[in-house]
This record gives structure tokens, C-alpha cells and sequence, in this order.
């Protein structure tokens, strides 16, 4: 099994679901979806005096955004940063929650975010991604103590970024990894 770690409102986690899908589509691995919330992407303003640090921290978001830009025309897909970008925990309790298959709310969701600015914090838009992709909304007490859990669990095993692949006891954070992950699975050290 295959346990990736993703957020909504992560650009690297967006881009990751497409390989990551057909890296599972080609090698039969099952993968275990997984919350993990992170920082929301964001470019700090400019100021007028910055410092140096400051003007490197600026710069190296735009040249980020700008990369996870080409990464997604790559894909042939739609990714439109915000200026003030939303939450996504509403969502990622919901994805705690879900029974069955969560792929069809997954990319409902990825969707939402990234295409349409979706405040993925907001229940009632998680609801209605939810009865788009006919999945029950889940108890919101018990996904968010099952988020809880789930992060908890998570940073005792070294996860603090999403995307973020644990498999064989291995943890690798970015979907740059997929080859050695795919590695991995083709010499059958998978559980």
C-alpha cells in the first residue's frame, strides 16, 4: 500500500494527483489518501525598503508559482493562484471521513480550489462537492477528530509536507519521487 499525504490547497499536492493516479493505474498499488494540512501558498508583497532576505523569499515564491504554472500547462491543466488564497480543512476532515472510493471528491475538490478559488474551509461548499461526485457528507465531529488523529500519526512518522509518499516504511515528500517509489513497487517491496 501506498499512503499519500495531500492538502488541497497545496500546488505541489495538485499536480501530484494525476501522476500519482497513473502511477497506481500502471502498477496495481493501492494508495491510501491521506489529510495533511499545510500553510496555504502565498507571495509576500513587495516593500518598498525590503531586506535582502525579504526580496529572496518574494522572489523564490514567484519563481514557485511560476514552475507549478509550467507543471500544469504540462498537464494540460487549469491552476489559478489567489491573492488571498482560502482554507481547505472543511475539505480535509470530509476527505478523513469518507468512505469508498475518495478519488471523485478528491479531484472535485483539487478542482474547486484551484480552478474556481473555492474556500475548501467552508462547509457548505464541501457539502455541495460532496453531492456533486454522490458521496454522503460525513459527521463533521468524528472527521475532524479522524483528521486529528491522522495528522498526529502523520508527524510521528516524519511527514511535514504534502504531497508526501509512505511506502515500505520509506517516507518521500514531492511527486519527484514517483520513480524510485515506482521502484520500489516493481521489486516488490511493497506490504
Amino acid at each position: 500500500m501506498l499512503s499519500v499525504f495531500i492538502d488541497f490547497k497545496s500546488p505541489a499536492s495538485f499536480l501530484a494527483l494525476e501522476p500519482t493516479l497513473a502511477l497506481a493505474g500502471e502498477t496495481g498499488v493501492h494508495i491510501d489518501w491521506l489529510p495533511f494540512s499545510v500553510r496555504p501558498f502565498s507571495i509576500p508583497e513587495e516593500k518598498a525598503a525590503e531586506t535582502v532576505g525579504e526580496q529572496h523569499r518574494r522572489v523564490r515564491a514567484i519563481a514557485q508559482r511560476d514552475t507549478h504554472l509550467h507543471y500544469a500547462k504540462v498537464q494540460g491543466r487549469k491552476m489559478h493562484f489567489s491573492q488571498t488564497p482560502a482554507g481547505s480543512e472543511a475539505a480535509l476532515a470530509a476527505l478523513a471521513g469518507l468512505d469508498g472510493d475518495p478519488v471523485p471528491f478528491i479531484r472535485a475538490a483539487f478542482a474547486a480550489y484551484w480552478n474556481e478559488q473555492a474556500d475548501l474551509d467552508d462547509e457548505m461548499v464541501v457539502a455541495a462537492l460532496l453531492t456533486s461526485v454522490q458521496k454522503p457528507v460525513p459527521d463533521p465531529q468524528l472527521a475532524s477528530e479522524k483528521l486529528v488523529s491522522i495528522r498526529s500519526e502523520a508527524e510521528e512518522s516524519g511527514v511535514f509536507e504534502s504531497p508526501s509518499y509512505v511506502i515500505a516504511d520509506q517516507l518521500f515528500v514531492g511527486r519527484e519521487h514517483l520513480p524510485w517509489i515506482r521502484s520500489l513497487i516493481e521489486a516488490g517491496k511493497v506490504a
